[in-house]
């Protein structure tokens, strides 16, 4: 039988800022008309749950209403600049949501790990993994991949080129790639435009892949939407040089890929782009919102807690430690805590161990009490849904399922 419950709005309005926002607690006295697992997508088979006391905690809850909003307003931008979306799915790790990214118009799908990658190919027979491949066991599995659809791999060096077409050749596949370019976050990807021709012209003469184009990941930019131009115009001159150099030498970039969430909605600023990765924006985050990329109200993505200690002076305590927040904290804001609590804004996630959330309420004029279920916004979302086997998809009118996340722990 599979797990289903009932939401209803909690009880309060929440106040952050000028915005008010009502987060959506577990509810399950109404258990009718709900939506089957067939209709949502894949589910865990578990036993009915009657009431909220029975929900376990922390649980990871995503609103419907909202992550449909999030993918349709960038499928709309993307559409209105002439852009492809081809969305990173190692933030969900979940087919059902990359199904709702797909059926939105996105082109094909973005993962971070082969594990990834053969998760994700009964839902898109377009992908792109977006990190390097340069050992035997990772470029076999691609390759076999590579025979059910098009794949492609971005590389920055020879030794993956040479790994991936050993593989490709051995399977009779073909793969796609494109040569990494460092725009300025000093991760991975080649310098110069120069080195991104270099290895353009190693590729075109190797069996086994085929030179697709130039990708690059401008996650160094966490400017003000406003402030973005002058750093994507640094990256627009960066690849506008590789690009120029390629068709000197008679290759031809087909595919330019790039973005991030950060700069998703300012991507026709970079000249040439031709598709965009963003992936936090799907849910959305405390990163994200207190950076200004989104609103409150955008954030899908909610940790339910209970409040399980008030023993300590001006401090409760919650079931949600670095096992389900993890240790990230906010990048815009560091001194911000663990996270946002969505019914107590003035309450600040001070300390995390492995299965505590220590929490300063000094500053709150009403204070949290003992099995008081909380909501909670993480500071980063992605490593969080990657710690839990399902999350909780939430639909307007109440109903709700338990979906299962194909690829967490997929890290190889």
């Amino acid at each position: 039988m599979t797990k289903r419950l009932r939401l209803a709005d909690a009880p309060r309005l929440t106040k952050y800022g000028h915005m008010q926002f009502t987060p959506q607690l577990p509810d399950l006295s109404h258990p009718s008309g709900m939506a089957s697992v067939s209709e949502i997508g894949a589910a865990t088979e578990e036993a009915l749950v009657h009431s909220a006391s029975r929900l376990a905690t922390p649980a990871l809850v995503i609103q419907a209403a909202v992550v449909r909003r999030n993918i349709s307003r960038l499928a709309e931008y993307a559409k209105r600049h002439g852009l492809l979306v081809r969305p990173h799915t190692k933030t969900h790790k979940s087919q059902m949501m990359a199904r709702l990214q797909l059926e939105a118009g996105a082109v094909g799908l973005t993962v971070a790990k082969v594990g990834e990658a053969e998760q994700m190919r009964p839902t898109g027979d377009d992908l792109l993994m977006a990190y390097p491949a340069v050992d035997s066991a990772r470029c076999e599995r691609l390759a076999e991949i590579a025979r059910n659809g098009t794949l492609r791999v971005a590389v920055d060096s020879r030794q993956a080129v040479d790994a991936l077409a050993t593989s490709a050749c051995g399977a009779n596949s073909l793969i796609g790639l494109l040569v990494e370019m460092d725009v300025g976050l000093g991760r991975t990807g080649v310098g110069t435009p120069e080195e991104t021709l270099k290895l353009a012209q190693y590729i075109s003469g190797i069996r086994g892949v085929r030179l697709d184009g130039i990708l690059c990941y401008p996650g160094h930019i966490w400017a003000a939407a406003d402030e973005q131009e002058p750093f994507l115009s640094t990256v627009s001159s960066r690849l506008r040089a590789a690009q120029a150099l390629w068709s000197e030498h008679g290759l031809e970039a087909k595919i330019i890929s790039g973005g991030s969430t950060p700069t998703a909605y300012q991507s026709h600023l970079v000249q040439g782009l031709t598709e965009i990765r963003p992936g936090t924006y799907i849910f959305n985050d405390m990163n994200t919102f207190r950076a200004g990329f989104c609103e409150l109200s955008d954030c899908a993505a909610h940790i339910v807690c209970t409040v399980i200690s008030d023993a300590v002076k001006d401090q409760v305590v919650i079931d949600a430690g670095t096992k389900t927040l993890t240790s990230d904290l906010c990048i815009p804001a560091r001194e911000s805590g663990h996270g946002f609590i969505m019914e107590y804004p003035e309450a600040k996630i001070t300390r995390l161990s492995e299965e505590h959330g220590q929490v300063d309420v000094s500053l709150c004029t009403k204070r949290p009490k003992i099995g008081e279920r909380l909501s909670i916004i993480p500071n980063h979302i992605c490593p969080c849904v990657n710690l839990r086997d399902v999350f909780w998809w939430c639909e307007p009118d109440g109903a709700a399922v338990s979906v299962k996340i194909n690829a967490r722990g997929m890290l190889s």
